[in-house]
């Protein structure tokens, strides 16, 4: 190996070493350059020598380590006095399978008719006496029967002012959905937001086809619940009808808000 090298790899390893050790000046003086290189060389050696050892001892110490590992492995812990099991019979089950069997039964024959009776010819059969001379009283008044018809209904009886919630025929909007997106403005605050959802306004709709008293029955955002309650006050109806009248009726509107 090159003296040199070994000479600056010690020197390198150990520079702190060195910095920080107390000399004086008369000691380093008096030593020429080949005693220095001469003593750091032997230095390099023996420093050399003890790598080789410590690697040569950590072999050593985990071939032991994996030695012991092994031989826990291969030890027998079982007890010495052991009692063998013995192995009980397993019962066997054999499923047999049985064919069900059908009886064809006969239905009954039928019932044989009745013997018919001979009736003599000059038998009289009983007759009911019929009073012909009865009079008819014209005068009496002959009450109605069955339901009254529809037209004389007492119509005073309904509440004009009632509410439905289901009729024959619902309302629907004049225009269809086109209509609801045509009234409908969405926000410019929201849409910068990011705000969408779908709104559920319930109004009322009149015999008239207008609607009234609003309510947001599912809600999204305050800001889109005021847009979709302004697009659907400005809708008109169809109104509903129950027995042919027009009457006042609840009708759930839904309207989505989605960014495009």
């Amino acid at each position: 190996m090159n003296r040199s090298f070994l000479v600056g790899r010690f020197l390198t390893s150990h520079a702190g070493a060195f910095r920080y050790r107390n000399r004086t000046i008369g000691d380093i003086e008096h030593l020429s350059p080949e005693i220095l290189e001469d003593r750091f060389h032997r230095r390099a050696l023996r420093f050399h020598a003890a790598r080789q050892r410590y690697s040569l001892s950590m072999q050593l110490a985990l071939s032991l380590a994996l030695l012991v590992i092994i031989g826990a492995f291969n030890l027998d812990f079982r007890p010495r006095n052991s009692v063998p099991l013995a192995a009980s019979a397993q019962e066997v089950v054999t499923v047999q399978e049985i064919i069900q069997t059908r009886q064809i039964v006969k239905p009954p024959p039928p019932p044989r008719p009745p013997v018919p009776i001979e009736v003599p010819d000059d038998l009289v059969l009983e007759e009911d006496d019929l009073d012909l001379d009865a009079s008819l009283d014209l005068t009496t008044t002959l009450l109605p029967t069955g339901p009254p018809p529809p037209d004389e209904e007492d119509e005073s009886l309904e509440d004009p002012f009632e509410i439905f919630e289901f009729v024959e025929e619902m309302p629907s909007i004049i225009g269809g959905q086109a209509a609801l997106i045509a009234a409908l403005e969405y926000p410019i605050v929201a849409r910068r937001a990011g705000l969408d959802g779908t709104v559920i306004v319930q109004v009322v709709i009149g015999p008239d086809g207008m609607p009234s008293e609003p309510a947001v029955v599912r809600s999204a955002h305050e800001i889109l619940d005021e847009a979709a309650v302004d697009a659907v006050m400005q809708l008109q109806f169809n109104p509903g009808r129950q027995r042919g009248r027009a009457v006042r009726v609840y009708l759930a509107i839904p309207v989505r808000f989605r960014l495009t």
